[in-house]
């Protein structure tokens, strides 16, 4: 069922509204401070500074800093008229704020109660820099209570500690989630004693943003179990968060899911001493990178180097007199880290011992997976290890036709018969979505009518697509397991190595998936639920839910982390969930990981894997969070100003997904008049979302196309890099590296173009404005339809009739130049015409959209040759205009047919003689 109203709000996060809401305070206070006593000027602004001091109280209470406190002294000055205090107070604070300065040492925001100083001022007084974080104790406790415990964590700390931390006190159960939600800093959550459920402090200003909250209902749980029940939700909502128990309950008589549910578990009588060294003991371990670690230590220590690589140690690049701008461009530790040494403190990617071994261990913790392997030379090559690894010659892999060229070619290495799935067509902007769930059902039971199901062993889906489509991976995977119950998938998440520290998107990723599936399907009542399905069913009639008898956890996903996480360039990982690798598939892996991966890898890359998960077990859910919302600034900035959107329109949710994927029917993220909507609800339900941060600019009304306008305006004018384009858009991203400065500043590039082109306009005579027009008309209007894959022609089908293609063997067949032909593009449409099937002997990818329209094998259709011919790229890989189309030439393909038919007939038989 479709809902008609989408929840809104007037920001896109808390985060927004606190800094929006401190700079408000800061321009109030300021007038206020300026105003004549008793005029009527000064009633309005204390109105005002009233109104967002009450505002940000209820907003504040879940932070340490700023926090409560600095809200009560802003009261205070504001209650004896102190207006120039107040003014000063709320300048600092902000610029406190906006900078994150005070989380370098956050010790002098409020411990005087009389006086604030400037961050530069404390900087100059104490000059150490530490890592701030805070910890969060559930405790119903007094104000005097929360103070003696401020105070007594304060009398711990010492000077040689390397992070220090605040402490923020929720007295509920559901404040303790809102605080979880809201404030990136808390990095621990302490639980002391039983808790109350209801919140007494829920705003009406940020109601909008705890519907994850609000929703939960343990209202009837008792207290002592609320306690446990948070516990739980704090590994969904943040798994990274280390979690403590304090209680009064004898181990006898503690439930093994509480044992088991918390890092520790502390009873009341203990020190606090001892909780404060295992919450710094915790951070320190997450801060630990061996890898790292390991090299730095080994650049340090004086080697002599009798092996490979000159250029360790520098030697080479330092005392050349020709190339030693090359080393002072990169600094001396590049160079004293560059080794090819695997023992020394070091360790071997192929057989890792030592700190590669903990590092993989440590992402894979991070990540959720089973294991995590380290790849140096990007997910192409991770996408074909696994491929290798999983699939071997004949078996057959169900395959989005438009994923990544590697996959193909992985298809090719192992031998595998693809079954190509289409994706639905977005043909206004021409590019693709995504593979309906339908399209995937009906291939597995054509197969299973085919009686080669059994064949069937994988199912390969990117997610996210190249422009932010994103599946409904438990949907997807609940289903294909009914069918297929042992059915491995391959998620390429290439774009998508952040989506796990966000809480949304994390339910979307494949690890996530896989270990809550695996849950569910062992537990009792999903046993039920499946047994009382069995018996609704009539004959004939097919389940719906797996066998939990029958069903297996089979996961992979690769990721570019360098895409979107900070990694040097090609620094992949490739996360396992298989709840089979030990017993079936981990010596394939291992062989198909030496087959790929070098025996020099990049140190520096490793480190930077090492030192990436490092960064998304600290403040991956902080920096995940801001790269969405200022992509969702830049949704806004086009939209709201009319400069940018005579020219430009961002594409939304409704414009990527059509109504029948969108159950909750969300259509956009943001609009002028209601604000943000939520999109929880949608990540949730929908078939299909739309990543936010993949942000698509439709320019068909400038009547210029992708490329020109991605390499004449964006990049020339402004050295702007974009991510792709297409005839009639470019799409931007933004990451965890992305800034408001460069939302500003592409923000006003595009206003610039915006400006250059009405003066263009202004210059045109009628006849140049009439060919304008044109263009803009064949931008928008004369789109090229986008063709599906037709089909492998009989000599290259596995089974004929049945989907399946031999990719490799048509592949292959093409070594030999003697059996294949070029065919110009021109001819294609009336050699067709008189009766001849032309049959792709190569791959032919267009950029963009960058995956082929053609495989080896593939029965060129009217529709490819159509697209191809008013396709306006310059780049076509596989396609070369001077010469045409490279086909199998006709008695080839004739040959082959006879060779394929004697094979089946040979099948036939064996299966005869078996029976």
């Amino acid at each position: 069922m479709i809902r008609n109203k989408t929840k809104s709000a007037p920001y896109y996060n808390i985060g927004q509204l606190r800094v929006d809401y401190w700079n408000k305070l800061k321009i109030e206070t300021a007038e206020l401070a300026r105003c004549h006593k008793g005029s009527a000027n000064e009633k309005r602004h204390k109105k005002a500074t009233k109104e967002l001091i009450k505002d940000l109280k209820g907003v504040e209470c879940f932070f340490a800093s700023p926090g409560i406190a600095r809200i009560q002294r802003l009261e205070k000055a504001f209650s004896v008229h102190e207006h120039a205090s107040l003014s000063h107070m709320a300048a600092e604070t902000t610029k406190q704020l906006v900078g994150d300065s005070y989380r370098s040492n956050p010790d002098f925001l409020d411990h005087d109660e009389h006086s604030i100083v400037s961050v530069e001022e404390h900087e100059q007084y104490n000059g150490v820099s530490k890592n701030y974080f805070e910890v969060m104790f559930v405790d119903d406790i007094s104000e005097q209570e929360e103070i003696n415990l401020q105070h007594s964590i304060r009398a711990l700390r010492t000077p040689q500690d390397k992070f220090t931390y605040g402490v923020v006190v929720q007295r509920s159960f559901q404040d303790a989630l809102i605080a979880l939600l809201f404030n990136h800093n808390i990095q621990a959550v302490v639980v002391r004693y039983a808790p109350p459920y209801h919140s007494k402090g829920i705003t009406s200003i940020i109601k909008p943003y705890i519907q994850q909250v609000t929703k939960l209902d343990f209202s009837s749980k008792s207290e002592t179990d609320l306690g446990p029940i948070i516990g739980e939700l704090i590994k969904q909502f943040r798994p990274e968060l280390d979690t403590y128990y304090v209680t009064d309950t004898s181990l006898g008589h503690l439930k093994d899911s509480t044992i088991k549910g918390f890092r520790r578990i502390f009873y009341q009588t203990e020190d606090i001493q001892e909780l404060h060294l295992t919450i710094m003991r915790g951070i320190a371990e997450r801060y630990t990178t061996p890898f790292f670690s390991a090299l730095v230590e080994y650049s340090q220590k004086p080697t002599g180097v009798f092996h490979a690589m000159p250029i360790s140690r520098g030697n080479s690049v330092f005392k050349s007199r020709w190339i030693n701008d090359f080393g002072e461009f990169y600094g001396r530790n590049m160079f004293l880290a560059e080794t090819s040494a695997t023992t020394g403190g070091l360790d071997s990617l192929l057989q890792p011992t030592g700190p590669l071994k903990k590092a993989q261990e440590m992402a894979r913790d991070a990540y959720g997976s089973q294991y995590t392997y380290f790849v140096t030379n990007g997910t192409s090559t991770a996408n074909k290890i696994v491929m290798q690894a999983l699939v071997k010659p004949k078996d057959v892999v169900l395959i989005d036709r438009d994923c990544h060229k590697s996959h193909h070619y992985g298809l090719v290495l192992a031998g595998a018969y693809p079954v190509y799935l289409d994706s639905y067509p977005i043909e206004e902007y021409s590019m693709y979505g995504a593979v309906p769930l339908e399209q995937i059902k009906n291939k597995l039971l054509q197969l299973k009518d085919a009686g080669r199901l059994d064949r069937v062993k994988m199912l390969l889906l990117t997610n996210c697509t190249f422009d932010g489509l994103v599946y409904n991976v438990e949907r997807v995977m609940e289903e294909v397991l009914a069918i297929k119950p042992d059915m491995i998938f391959l998620w390429d998440e290439a774009w998508f190595a952040f989506a796990g520290f966000a809480n949304s998107y994390k339910q979307r990723t494949g690890m996530l998936t896989a270990k809550k599936l695996y849950e569910k399907y062992r537990s009792s009542a999903y046993r039920k639920r499946y047994n009382e399905h069995i018996k609704g069913l009539n004959n004939g009639d097919l389940s719906t839910m797996p066998d939990p008898d029958k069903v297996r956890i089979r996961v992979y996903a690769t990721q570019s982390t360098h895409k979107t996480l900070s990694s040097f360039r090609q620094g992949s990982m490739i996360h396992i969930w298989d709840e089979d690798f030990r017993r079936k598939s981990e010596n394939t892996f291992l062989e198909a990981y030496m087959t790929h991966t070098s025996t020099s890898p990049n140190y520096q890359m490793l480190a930077s894997l090492d030192v990436g998960r490092r960064q998304v077990q600290l403040e991956g859910f902080e920096l995940v969070e801001k790269s969405i919302e200022m992509a969702m600034v830049l949704r806004a900035k086009v939209n709201d100003n009319p400069q940018l959107s005579k020219y430009f329109d961002v594409l939304t949710v409704h414009d990527f997904i059509p109504n029948k994927y969108r159950q909750t029917g969300l259509k956009e993220y943001y609009t002028r008049n209601e604000g943000w909507n939520r999109m929880d609800e949608a990540w949730e339900k929908d078939e299909f979302v739309l990543d936010p941060t993949k942000i698509t600019l439709y320019i068909g009304k400038t009547g210029v196309d992708g490329d020109t306008f991605k390499n004449k305006y964006l990049m020339d004018k402004f050295n702007i890099q974009i991510n792709k384009t297409s005839r009639n858009t470019v799409l931007f991203m933004t990451n965890i590296g992305t800034t408001r400065g460069s939302i500003t500043y592409l923000t006003n590039a595009l206003l610039k173009i915006a400006d250059e082109l009405d003066e263009e306009y202004k210059a045109l005579n009628n006849k140049e404005k009439e060919i304008l027009q044109n263009r803009i008309h064949s931008l928008t209007k004369e789109v090229p339809p986008l063709p599906d894959f037709s089909y492998f022609h009989h000599s290259f089908q596995a089974v004929p009739g049945v989907p399946g293609g031999n990719l490799r063997e048509a592949y292959f067949l093409a070594y030999d130049e003697e059996n294949y032909e070029y065919v110009p593009l021109s001819e294609c449409l009336s050699i067709m015409g008189k009766g001849r099937k032309l049959v792709a002997s190569t791959f032919v990818i267009p950029y963009p959209p960058g995956f082929p329209v053609l495989v080896p094998g593939q029965v060129v259709s009217k529709e490819i040759i159509n697209f191809l011919t008013v396709l306006d790229v310059s780049e076509i890989h596989g396609y070369r205009s001077d010469l045409g189309l490279r086909v199998f030439k006709e008695n080839v393909l004739n040959r082959q047919k006879i060779t394929t038919s004697m094979g089946a007939m040979a099948r036939g038989m064996k299966k005869k003689q078996s029976i």
